[in-house]
């Protein structure tokens, strides 16, 4: 079989991490269906291993299982799992603490460049956290790409301002980090 691409993982991470947030069981099942979808293409599935409340998103071989869903245990190959911790204390990298520290930057943009530049920050500030689950001064070049030309526009509902803007609104963002713009 073979490996799972880093980018299915970190796609099923972004989705585990939303339907973990969602507001209602619905939501969070949508979320957990479109990981099992982007997963299932690689012939992947997934669980969540709840340890006294740390989280962790395991992603395993779908061969492992019976037609009932029960783990055969002889097709069971450790090497072939991905493990990610979605929680735990004191970890720098949990989506709520990078959430907030993106909603900061976000403000602190509006404070000081007003609110053209402000909303466009508090977009960015958005897809970071829920795309990325990163702070918006460590996303990449083509992470900023895909904000400017796809999230941006049917997401943010941007004003012609913020359009002809987004780039210097994008350099505030790193600014207020003492980050150059990638």
């Amino acid at each position: 079989m073979p490996e799972l691409p880093d980018t299915a993982v970190d796609e099923a991470e972004r989705l585990t991490r939303l339907a973990l947030r969602a507001s209602d069981d619905d939501e969070a099942a949508a979320y957990r269906e479109r990981r099992e979808s982007v997963l299932g293409e690689h012939g992947y599935a997934a669980r969540e291993r709840d340890d006294d409340g740390h989280v962790t998103l395991v992603c395993y071989p779908r061969s492992w299982l019976d037609d009932d869903g029960v783990v055969r245990m002889d097709a069971v190959d450790p090497s072939m799992a991905v493990e990610r911790p979605l929680s735990g204390p004191g970890d720098p990298e949990r989506w709520d603490d990078v959430a907030e520290r993106n909603r900061e930057t976000a403000r602190r943009v509006h404070e000081e460049h007003g609110s053209v530049h402000g909303e466009t920050a508090t977009a960015l500030a958005e897809f970071a956290s829920n795309h990325y689950a990163k702070p918006v001064e460590a996303l990449t070049r083509e992470e900023l790409a895909e904000f400017r030309e796809e999230y941006f526009e049917r997401n943010a509902w941007p004003s012609d301002a913020q359009r002809e803007r987004v780039r210097e609104s994008l350099r505030y963002a790193f600014a207020v980090r003492d980050e150059e713009l990638p």
